[in-house]
């Protein structure tokens, strides 16, 4: 009796083993929720993209070291972006900068958080000015300079007044060059 009580409380504990450690995420892994996170049109599949980020976000956790860890982090950070989730948005950004500070993607990062997190979101014109200035104080070699400093330009004008700017500036100085 006692030998079928330990035969019974060793598979009891092997099972439970088996069904509290999830597997390891793997790059393949990744590949394949990648392909389930577009509909057919190409629109986001609003319903396995939390999945699919929090899936990323688990591959990083388990392979910090890795050189796509950065890349994977971003995904789920422009995930949650199209989601709207403002404080996951908030926190995959806050983790990449703090992780990943010297890879192309913390520059992606602040760009997104200041133009469509701070600005168009929750309209905070003054942190999304604070997200493009850190991309041209911290990143200056940065191909986004540029774009944060019209960012900043632009900051609080409507589509319309953007327009007239660019038209504005466009114009030629003399007549007849245009």
């Amino acid at each position: 009796m006692k030998k079928s009580q330990i035969i019974a409380l060793t598979a009891l504990l092997a099972f439970g083993m088996l069904a509290c450690g999830e597997k390891k995420i793997t790059k393949e892994d990744l590949l394949k929720s990648q392909a389930e996170l577009f509909n057919e049109d190409r629109s986001l599949n609003e319903a396995v993209a939390p999945k699919v980020a929090e899936k990323y976000c688990r591959f990083v956790e388990e392979n910090p070291e890795d050189s796509t860890a950065a890349m994977w982090l971003y995904h789920a950070l422009e995930i949650n972006v199209f989601l709207k989730d403002v404080d996951k948005t908030v926190e995959l950004s806050n983790k990449l900068l703090s992780q990943y500070p010297q890879s192309k993607y913390a520059p992606m990062s602040l760009f997104l958080m200041g133009s469509y997190v701070y600005n168009d979101l929750v309209n905070d014109t003054a942190q999304a000015h604070v997200m493009f200035q850190r991309i041209i104080d911290d990143y200056p070699q940065s191909e986004l300079v540029d774009d944060a400093e019209k960012s900043i330009e632009y900051l609080g004008l409507t589509p319309e007044e953007i327009f007239s700017l660019m038209m504005l500036e466009q114009m030629p100085e003399e007549e007849g060059e245009w």
